[in-house]
């Protein structure tokens, strides 16, 4: 079954399944929605409760949409719940789509599992999202991060059109909390929404602010890039009058607005009465928010790593691989910006630097691939540094239980990046294969320069990445 956005079979089938009962807090968004959900609920399994999370789409595999206490849940229990389900509506004769499936499939687990909390995060839009499934009574609060131009063929051609779309989470007489946003109509437009609903808005302020002294990555040691070092921050935390101190591992400008609006949600949570069920006020403190905040781990977003240039020898040197799955305009931007940083602060003056890119985008009209590789090519950079880009283009492995997913042929791609890049030292994989990202790695490791190596343009691709990195251990 292709994208169909409607509650109605969910509804249909959700009525014959064990009743949902966990508080819940449920988060849509852009971009930055499963940062934001990771920060929430590491801070809330720091503070010691039993907390289910689920994201979309997996990375990996399907197992990781669904972790109960900071696991990814078992093959075993997926599973369990799962053939439960399709049972059901074998038998009831009712026809899902693969996400409503998996939807009710972690609802199940979530149930049977007892948590105390959940974060969800919704998979696409809001109002008619599979996600919107679960009961009134059961959410907390709901969330929004930044909201942009993703997604127009279903929920709408405008940024307002797309925030209506999405603030629709909202629940009457419950908190609603809007992070920092990039366009002033989403505040507006927002707040319309939540008011027409009867909920209670809240707005997490601007980004926070690092001194730039802890923005600065450490210099280039010989021929080797390095990942960053967490870095220190200083939150807010309302509920408790007081501000908390933390190490943020995860990079990028952006992860400040992501944190700051986290550690919101959790001081709505605590304080408001709609969330006095669970006491939060007993439980979280000012030390398990920066444990949290520590403990986080969310990959494919910004992430480094270090991978064998030879992937059939352990003993060959090693090269750095940002992984990231910036996949529309406004994630490419944060992105490129990230670059920009990295490589401007890391590196002498008049050092030369090579750009190693390695994309792969989703087919999703009316977004273009020139739109979505704009930002990044060519590479803004300062003008002191000589910078070396290459490029290689290819297809990602077609997600399971998605097979709407399309990617861009490398062919087409290819002529996007000569047209943006055409100095760019090039590499395409096969249009028929999706299988070629250990090809465009080997082709990557074949350049004699320093060079930091970019995989990007879909998170399918960043997991086809993962897939190799396992592997290789």
């Amino acid at each position: 079954m292709s994208i169909d956005l409607s509650l109605d079979r969910i509804q249909r089938l959700y009525r014959f399944i064990q009743p949902y009962a966990r508080p819940t807090i449920h988060i849509a968004g852009t971009n930055g929605k499963g940062s934001v959900s990771a920060l929430t609920s590491s801070i809330l399994a720091a503070a010691g409760l039993r907390v289910g999370r689920f994201n979309s789409p997996h990375l990996v595999s399907i197992y990781d949409c669904i972790y109960v206490n900071n696991r990814e849940v078992s093959q075993q229990t997926y599973h369990s719940s799962r053939d439960e389900v399709e049972r059901i509506a074998r038998d009831k004769l009712i026809e899902v789509s693969s996400f409503e499936m998996l939807v009710l499939t972690a609802l199940l687990i979530f149930e049977r599992a007892d948590v105390e909390i959940v974060v969800m995060e919704v998979g696409m839009g809001g109002r008619l999202d599979a996600t919107n499934v679960i009961p009134d009574e059961v959410v907390m609060l709901s969330a929004l991060t930044a909201v942009d131009l993703d997604h127009q063929a279903f929920l709408g051609n405008t940024v307002a059109e797309i925030t209506k779309e999405k603030a629709s989470i909202a629940r009457r007489g419950k908190p609603f909390v809007l992070g920092p946003q990039n366009h002033p109509e989403v505040a507006e437009v927002a707040r319309k929404v939540v008011r027409e609903v009867g909920g209670d808005f809240f707005s997490a302020s601007a980004a926070l602010q690092v001194p730039l002294n802890d923005r600065i990555h450490p210099e280039l040691p010989g021929s080797q890039f390095q990942p960053p070092s967490p870095r220190p921050i200083e939150l807010d935390i309302p509920c408790f009058g007081t501000r908390a101190n933390a190490l943020l591992p995860l990079h990028g400008s952006h992860q400040l607005d992501n944190v700051g609006l986290s550690a919101l949600i959790i001081s709505i949570a605590v304080d408001h009465p709609s969330c006095s069920s669970l006491r939060l006020r007993d439980r979280v403190t000012t030390e398990a928010i920066a444990r949290g905040i520590a403990n986080v781990s969310w990959p494919g977003r910004l992430s480094f790593h270090s991978i064998h240039s030879n992937l059939r020898d352990p003993t060959s040197s090693r090269f750095l691989v940002l992984a990231d799955g910036a996949h529309n305009p406004a994630s490419s931007t944060t992105l490129s910006s990230y670059i920009t940083e990295y490589c401007n602060s890391l590196a002498p003056s008049n050092a030369t630097i090579t750009l190693t890119y390695i994309l792969s985008l989703s087919h999703s009209p009316p977004k273009t691939p020139l739109q979505t590789l704009s930002p990044l090519l060519p590479p803004s950079l300062s003008p002191q540094l000589t910078v070396k880009v290459r490029v290689a283009v290819l297809r990602f492995t077609p997600p399971e239980g998605m097979p709407w997913v399309k990617s861009v042929p490398p062919s087409v791609l290819h002529s996007v990046v000569q047209s943006l890049c055409p100095k760019a030292e090039l590499w395409s994989g096969d249009d028929d294969n999706t299988h070629d990202l250990p090809a465009a790695l080997q082709w990557a490791a074949s350049s004699p320069d320093p060079q930091l190596v970019v995989v990007a343009g879909s998170l399918y691709l960043a997991a086809d990445f993962y897939r190799v990195l396992r592997a290789e251990i």
